[in-house]
């Protein structure tokens, strides 16, 4: 695996080191000792998938909060998507700044989001796949979310979003919260 530094603080986009043959090819997603040497998680307590139908798709902003908060590593198996987190933690230096990644079944990225930001996909393609694995159980009191749309943010989505839950279309704006973020 080659670990490449992202613009926010901790979080690492992970690009797959494929070994093949005529028979096609094998590569680590995830090694412990690794993940461990670039100071990340690397104990992960159960593996989500989500699949997309359509294009267009928003799933997110999500995040948990302490003591429940989580380190996801993130992968689209089919398909593809841009991914986007934000950094929610208020002592560091990237603080509310987000950052935009695609994630699809021909780049075969990862993305490792460590505990404090928040996380959200965009499906680019129809029928589309991820899967990834989370460092904490999902515990419903925890969880919170930021408003895809919040101008605060200033995300400009590649795609409209044409499917959206009622949920995460209704989180609250960034000002006006009278709970911190993290």
């Amino acid at each position: 695996m080659i670990f490449h530094e992202t613009t926010l603080k901790d979080a690492w986009l992970i690009e797959l080191e494929p070994r093949g043959d005529e028979r096609g090819f094998f590569a680590r997603t995830m090694c412990r000792e690794e993940f461990a040497k670039h100071g990340l998680i690397a104990e992960y307590v159960q593996q989500n998938t989500s699949v997309s139908a359509h294009r267009g798709t928003l799933r997110g902003m999500h995040y948990q909060i302490e003591p429940y908060a989580e380190a996801k590593l993130v992968r689209c198996l089919r398909g593809a998507i841009v991914d986007v987190i934000v950094d929610l933690r208020e002592d560091s230096p990237s603080y509310l700044k987000h950052q935009i990644f695609e994630l699809n079944d021909q780049n075969r990225h990862q993305l490792y989001v460590p505990p404090g930001f928040a996380h959200s996909f965009q499906t680019l393609a129809d029928d589309v796949e991820v899967s990834y694995l989370v460092s904490a159980p999902y515990t419903p009191q925890a969880e919170r979310g930021l408003r895809y749309n919040d101008e605060r943010l200033g995300i400009t989505w590649p795609e409209t979003v044409t499917t959206i839950s009622d949920k995460d279309a209704a989180w609250p704006l960034i000002e006006g919260r009278s709970e911190k973020l993290f």
